[in-house]
């Protein structure tokens, strides 16, 4: 422990006091060069230990879909993202009117002259030359908006797909070879998987339609209270589409933006001249969309069992665990204030670089363990209390949280309180001291120059990162100040 002079800094801040004080000048003076005589700052580290452990799953969310399968290059293992989402039925939804529709059948109904689902993605992991194979499945009923649904999560296996309902099959790249060059060149293009609807579609009732954009224009003029909302769009027209990858490896596809298209030919003047006309539906952050992952336990499990540092794997895999020393920090400071705790993970860089290395956790969650669940179910947002952001810092290698000294306090008088009940309190809590780093996404917003994160979200996306840890303890420096 060492004992710093605080006296210097003091002084100046008693000046510009002064100076700012004229009427009081005396009186102030005194008073705070008698506290600065008495304040004593000192400084302790202590250390923390950490652990690897596994995540089997953590709650599914986000507005980033994950479609693809690949080799993570650290175990050799496969992860496997497959992705649901629903589409969003905007309140004011219209079509034009039926009378204007060029595309008739010789009934005089409404059809669509074709339809597709793209997926847009901004961002891949992988070869963008790999051949892939997606299976697209129609739901049988909507996810439920009120559960949370986790990484594991099939809607095959729960029965969330439509037994006779669309199963369409689609081999494809990411760079997509099959579009035209000169479509591709545009300002306005953005890469996509394309999977087209365009075979005879059977809906629930045994009703066959060309394809299922026919079916979709047919009841917005027959049905239009299907279309008032998102709600009763899921209900009654479409709850959805799984997308499952059944083939290839190699690539994993970032999705931004699933959109289903509906085509048809539309009148455009009183000469009868057509033009095609296109309605669309987007999947957006206001409906539901989740990526199911599938990792390799066995891979998983080789890592945890290193003792030589810690991993933090997303999608899911594995996050860290440390232990803080609470009864250290405030043995003997019991009445002293602590100014600063921080605790900093330092990076271990990856000893075999290559083009297809998982980039590193570029944000991390600190939250105490038992509250991992209900943090992320109950979409919580850090506080600086209980919970923290930092983010990776490249230029030290190394994520810092500068001040975690409100959770070692709150950390300390639970146990304290705890034991004058419970003698026992300690051993039903055990974790009533430890924190888990989670890998975290984060949606912000920015007013007046300041930025505030509004939302944190379970990190789908390919990350790996390697902490010094494990056998290793972890620094924490404390500053303290007391009164003599």
């Amino acid at each position: 422990m060492r004992v710093i002079s605080f006296f210097g800094a003091a002084v100046v801040s008693v000046m510009m006091l002064i100076t700012s004080c004229d009427s009081t000048t005396n009186e102030i003076g005194t008073s705070l060069t008698d506290k600065v005589d008495h304040l004593e700052i000192t400084s302790s580290t202590y250390y923390a230990t950490s652990r690897s452990v596994e995540v089997p799953s953590v709650v599914s969310r986000s507005a980033t879909g994950y479609l693809g399968r690949i080799i993570d290059p650290e175990t050799g293992a496969r992860i496997t993202g497959d992705f649901m989402t629903q589409f969003n039925c905007p309140e004011k939804y219209t079509l034009q009117k039926i009378d204007s529709i060029a595309s008739r059948d010789a009934d005089g109904q409404v059809y669509a002259d074709s339809c597709e689902v793209r997926l847009f993605y901004t961002k891949f992991y992988g070869d963008s030359l790999s051949t892939m194979k997606v299976t697209l499945y129609e739901l049988e009923r909507p996810m439920l908006e009120n559960t949370n649904y986790y990484s594991d999560f099939d809607p095959l296996e729960q029965g969330f797909v439509r037994a006779d309902g669309i199963k369409k099959n689609q081999t494809y790249t990411l760079v997509n070879t099959n579009e035209k060059k000169s479509k591709k060149k545009s300002d306005n293009y953005v890469d996509n998987i394309c999977v087209r609807l365009n075979e005879p579609y059977t809906d629930r009732n045994g009703k066959v339609y060309n394809n299922f954009g026919t079916f979709v224009l047919q009841n917005y003029y027959n049905h239009h209270e299907y279309f008032k909302n998102s709600y009763e769009f899921a209900k009654h027209i479409l709850p959805g589409f799984f997308f499952k990858v059944t083939g290839g490896l190699g690539s994993m596809a970032y999705i931004s933006i699933p959109q289903l298209n509906i085509y048809y030919r539309k009148y455009i003047n009183k000469l009868d001249s057509t033009a095609m006309g296109l309605t669309l539906f987007n999947g957006t952050e206001e409906i539901l969309q989740t990526t199911t992952i599938t990792n390799d336990h066995v891979a998983i499990s080789t890592l945890v069992e290193d003792e030589s540092c810690t991993y933090i794997k997303s999608p899911s895999g594995i996050f860290t665990e440390v232990t803080l020393p609470v009864d250290e920090i405030i043995k003997g400071h019991e009445n002293d204030t602590i100014n600063t705790a921080k605790i900093t993970f330092n990076r271990i860089n990856n000893e075999n670089w290559s083009k297809y290395s998982l980039p590193a956790s570029s944000t991390l969650l600190m939250l105490e363990c038992d509250s991992l669940t209900t943090f992320f179910e109950k979409g919580n947002i850090p506080n600086s209390k209980r919970s923290f952001l930092t983010t990776y810092n490249s230029s030290t290698n190394s994520y810092v949280f500068s001040n975690i000294e409100a959770l070692i306090r709150a950390m300390y008088k639970a146990k304290t309180n705890g034991l004058k009940s419970d003698p026992q309190w300690v051993a039903k809590h055990p974790n009533w001291n430890k924190v888990t780093l989670v890998p975290v996404s984060t949606s912000t917003t920015t007013s007046s120059n300041t930025t505030i994160v509004t939302g944190v979200t379970n990190d789908m996306s390919l990350t790996s990162t390697r902490l010094a840890g494990g056998r290793t303890p972890i620094a924490i420096n404390v500053i303290y100040s007391k009164f003599k």
